[in-house]
């Protein structure tokens, strides 16, 4: 089963590895499901069951004209859980974007089956700067990630993948060859996708759903994350969920699960009860 078919006809491919306890790994914009990779592996390793699915739009799901606002997004993961059996016991853990489809699950699917969250340099609860969300983006530098793309797709992430991965001018945390992955997963997504997508994390409101977590939550954030700050999101996030963990990574950047991906997985691993 690479494939399930949601309500709407779109294909979702959806990597199943391993067995036990699930957990449901949702990717960032604009990469896919193999950027979970290493954990999916130590996940299924240490006794789990580890899912991990390509957004519609990205990686090699469908690619539709329309469905990239986060309740479509949320109903998406709704049909994974559901044609894959992992109803009970889940842990959904969101990365950058993802994180938008975790909050949204818990309240437009009242969290039916999740024990666990994680929300890893998540967008989540708030990327737009406005009066009540001064840390936020300013909606100008939202609005260049569109024009840029639409001006130069592919110079446009070769810039925006060195600074998500931390890229610097003498020192980086990953090899070339790892931004070369990186941008190689942005030229299989459909444009339409981007583009909306990046509509969606950057002026969704999830204020509104961090009540409705009532499971133990780990927040992971990079101190240095310049794509999606952390006094907006990470530390918001912390504040607005009762009983959640929150983890900084002193200097890391974005990108965080890919540049400490060991750090990460042990953390994840630890939280999980590993």
């Amino acid at each position: 089963m690479p494939y399930i078919k949601t309500r709407d006809g779109t294909d979702l491919y959806v990597k199943d590895w391993g067995s036990g306890r699930p957990v449901v790994l949702i990717h960032g914009w604009p990469l896919s499901s193999d950027s979970w990779d290493a954990q999916a592996m130590a996940l299924a390793d240490a006794g789990f069951r580890a899912i991990a699915y390509d957004r519609r739009g990205f990686g090699r799901s469908s690619q539709p004209w329309s469905g990239y606002d986060y309740d479509t997004l949320t109903d998406d993961l709704a049909e994974v859980l559901e044609q894959t059996g992992a109803t009970e016991d889940a842990t959904l853990v969101g990365f950058s974007m993802g994180g938008g489809e975790v909050a949204r699950y818990m309240t437009r699917h009242e969290g039916k089956g999740v024990v666990a969250a994680g929300l890893i340099a998540s967008v989540v609860p708030y990327m737009l700067k406005t009066e009540d969300n001064p840390h936020g983006v300013p909606e100008d530098q939202l609005a260049s990630i569109g024009e840029g793309i639409k001006k130069d797709r592919y110079g446009f992430f070769q810039t925006f993948l060195k600074q998500f991965l931390g890229m610097g001018f003498i020192s980086s945390p990953v090899s070339s060859e790892t931004v070369d992955w990186a941008w190689s997963q942005t030229n299989i997504a459909g444009l339409k996708p981007i583009l909306a997508c990046a509509q969606s994390f950057g002026h969704t409101d999830f204020r509104g759903d961090l009540p409705a977590f009532r499971v133990p939550t780990l927040i992971v954030h990079g101190t240095s994350d310049q794509t999606v700050p952390i006094d907006a999101t990470g530390r918001q996030a912390a504040k607005g969920i009762s009983g959640s963990q929150l983890v900084e990574y002193d200097g890391a950047p974005h990108g965080l699960t890919i540049t400490e991906s060991d750090r990460f997985t042990n953390d994840l691993l630890t939280f999980l009860g590993k």
